[in-house]
């Protein structure tokens, strides 16, 4: 707070389908200074600009978007893309909804870093500095006109760069099939120093597990060098965003669960790492596990169906302990609590920042093959 009252050294400025170029003086130009140009039509396949700013340094401090069509498949279909200082490639492409925390739909929210006030539009306050230029587009890869898209993104212009400024990125991801053990990645290895800012995970149950708990899964984090074990390694899914025994649904300051959707077999949650940062100066490969649970019988019966799994550990409440059956040839127990490997569609956004404004990361796919399916 102590800020508010400083003598200013930077300049405000504001894009918006006004002025998206965000220059001094050349706003509200559209309609004699009345309201001329709140909006534009996106046709299925074009990409329009939302920002061109290439003055000077300056960092990008809030996005706020709202779209005419905010269901499915149109949020994922709806491509946001940032490039810092004349780059090539990206270093934000993501889905419009994935990006903004909310995955596939919206809904009322509020964390650190977005919200959507009243499930109808999207907020970002993620620090987002350049030195020379930033560049801001949305591509609308359905095979449906976008009849209104609105947005403003507002910035301070710097007297110079500061050299020590990371840039921000954002990942998005989406495997509809996992092999049973294999780690879904938040974030492929990547190269260079920075940290992780947070991630934001949808989850698809496969109805082949019925109402089985999926959530056992660990986070892990293998940093500035590490190959078959990790630095970081957390408890389970629930327990990283901060809740346990479950996950229902809830919006805190740095973690929380959107949709917890038991019957369509959907899950959406997010966890900020602000105050518990994640730092790499090398590296960095960022995962969760794909497991669930359930008691022994049922996990039985799973197997005797052909559901693809593969037993990990037995928790028997009887005395017994935490019994590891993960590649030790040991028999499925009688009773107990069974942790297994199983196979569900993930999609995440996990957002970074990163002394590159390019990074080592393929450009994903993000066509709308890939997007499609139960969201």
């Amino acid at each position: 707070m102590l800020e508010l009252y400083k003598t200013p050294t930077e300049q405000t400025r504001w894009a918006s389908f006004e002025n998206p170029t965000a220059k001094k003086g050349a706003a509200a130009r559209e309609n004699h200074g009345a309201k001329g140009r709140a909006f534009e039509k996106i046709d299925a396949g074009d990409t329009v600009t939302l920002l061109d700013y290439g003055e000077s340094a300056g960092i990008i401090t809030r996005m706020w978007v709202t779209v005419s069509n905010r269901e499915q498949p149109m949020l994922r279909s709806l491509v946001l893309r940032c490039y810092w200082d004349g780059a090539d490639k990206p270093a934000v492409e993501a889905p419009l909804g994935d990006f903004f925390s909310c995955g596939s739909e919206l809904c009322r929210f509020e964390n650190e870093l977005f919200s959507s006030p009243e499930g109808r539009s999207f907020n970002s306050y993620a620090p987002m500095p350049f030195r020379q230029s930033a560049k801001i587009t949305v591509t609308n890869e359905s095979d449906t006109d976008l009849t209104h898209l609105f947005y403003d993104i507002n910035m301070v212009m710097l007297e110079k760069p500061d050299e020590n400024a990371l840039y921000f990125h954002a990942f998005w991801h989406r495997r509809k099939k996992c092999a049973p053990g294999e780690d879904y990645e938040l974030l492929p290895k990547i190269t260079g120093a920075g940290r992780i800012l947070g991630t934001s995970v949808v989850v698809n149950t496969d109805p082949v597990y019925g109402s089985h708990w999926w959530g056992e899964g660990e986070v892990k984090a293998y940093i500035d060098g590490d190959t078959d074990l990790p630095t970081l390694c957390g408890t389970g899914t629930e327990d990283y965003i901060g809740t346990g025994w479950g996950q229902g649904t809830y919006s805190n300051r740095y973690q929380g669960c959107l949709t917890a959707d038991a019957e369509n077999r959907k899950w959406v949650f997010y966890r900020l790492h602000i105050v518990d940062p994640i730092w790499f100066s090398e590296d960095i490969r960022f995962t969760i596990q794909l497991m669930g649970g359930a008691p022994a019988a049922e996990v039985r019966q799973l197997i005797e169906n052909n559901a693809p799994l593969i037993p990990v550990t037995c928790d028997d409440s009887g005395g017994a302990g935490f019994m590891h059956l993960y590649k030790t040839g040991r028999p499925l127990p009688e009773k107990g609590w069974i942790n297994y490997y199983r196979s569900d569609d993930y999609a995440s956004v996990t957002w970074f920042y990163l002394n590159k404004k390019e990074n080592s990361l393929p450009i994903i796919d993000l066509t709308c093959q890939q997007k499609t399916g139960q969201f």
